[in-house]
């Protein structure tokens, strides 16, 4: 029976070709698809594919590869910044003003950040390729990005008038552009400039199947080396002081306590209650003691905080988890995202990554 061929990856033109030379430099074959014949230097979206049998060995390699980004940009930027990708969509606007709400209380700069996909050129050129451009090409390019620029004018005109009329607080923003693959973007910016959060709106329960396998958030959060705060279109409310009931996810670990930091640092202005979840594949007596370690450092720590603490037996994850959502009324969900390699983030979603595609709560995720 003849191979099956698999995608393991889509880049630009020159990063698929020297992730071919690394790949077969292994033993892989490398098949590239996607590539502009009469131009193959401007394609952008090339897929790298493989033999399905050279599945494993091809992953190990790819999470090794460092393509050695690094940002255009040499500035000096404000010690604390909320990220906020911006697509224009209803859910990305709605993710603006939630960060417009929370830097006040951190006292934190906002970014705002579009992505756009350049389908005419990607990547350097060496100078010396004389390469003769399409003038509708170019001309469809110019009116792309004059659609971006007017897009964002008008979100931060809308963003000044609800300043001045109150509804937001002053908060300084800058807006920021870039071409390329929106998750891609999103992870290079945060890896150079380090916020303090990354705020992204999701399309929510309802949303078709097909959408949500290239979710943007999913990929970020899997990826991201800072805290993701991600919210469906459906969620009730635009402030954090109307956060009331917290879930937080742990499985007993010391690094969740450090998270659990994290968290309260970025919420230490709000009123709320916690309740903390384990979630087990079976009953284990351990998990009772454990619990109880955390109930003596939580009252110690804080103790005019309301907490709770929970143990579900559960053999269907996202099922429970809303039930129980649901029954407790939680108006957040925390999650410890431990850094998990490409193979696991393919065949082994994170409960991040599963409620980021079936639930309609917010979601922060943390990094374990």
């Amino acid at each position: 029976m003849e191979d099956k061929l698999v995608t393991v990856a889509i880049h630009s033109y020159e990063r698929a070709i020297i992730l071919k030379g690394i790949l077969e430099s292994e033993g892989i074959v490398v098949y590239l698809h996607n590539i502009n014949e009469i131009q193959p230097m401007i394609s952008a979206g090339v897929r790298v594919r493989i033999k399905e049998s050279d599945l494993a060995a091809a992953l190990k390699r790819i999470e090794e590869v460092d393509f050695g980004e690094k940002s255009e940009e040499n500035v000096n930027v404000e010690p604390k910044q909320i990220l906020v990708p911006i697509d224009f969509s209803d859910y990305s606007i709605r993710a603006a003003r939630f960060a417009f709400n929370l830097a006040k209380n951190i006292d934190a700069t906002i970014v705002f950040l579009h992505t756009y996909y350049n389908p005419y050129y990607t990547g350097g050129m060496p100078i010396s390729d004389a390469i003769a451009f399409d003038e509708n090409s170019e001309k469809t390019l110019r009116m792309q990005q004059q659609k971006n620029k007017e897009n964002m004018d008008s979100l931060i005109d809308q963003l000044r008038k609800d300043i001045e009329s109150g509804l937001l607080s002053d908060i300084p923003f800058i807006s920021k552009f870039r071409e390329g693959v929106p998750e891609e973007q999103i992870l290079i910016y945060s890896k150079k400039h380090k916020p303090y959060i990354i705020m992204m709106g999701t399309r929510g329960k309802d949303a078709k199947e097909a959408s949500l396998m290239g979710s943007v958030t999913a990929e970020v959060i899997d990826r991201s080396l800072v805290p993701v705060f991600a919210f469906p279109e459906n969620t009730p409310f635009e402030k954090f002081e109307d956060i009331k009931n917290i879930a937080f996810i742990t499985n007993f670990d010391q690094r969740d306590l450090i998270a659990f930091e994290s968290m309260m640092s970025l919420m230490k202005n709000y009123k709320f209650k916690v309740c903390f979840l384990h979630l087990s594949t079976e009953y284990n007596a351990w998990n009772e003691i454990q619990i109880a370690g955390i109930k003596e450092y939580f009252s110690k720590n804080y103790p005019d905080i309301e907490s709770s603490y929970c143990v579900i037996d559960t053999e269907n994850i996202t099922k429970d988890l809303d039930e129980f959502i649901s029954d407790r009324q939680i108006d957040l969900l925390t999650i410890i995202s431990q850094k998990r390699n490409i193979f696991a983030r393919l065949f082994n979603p994170s409960i991040a990554h599963k409620m980021i595609f079936h639930s309609d709560t917010p979601l922060l995720v943390l990094k374990g």
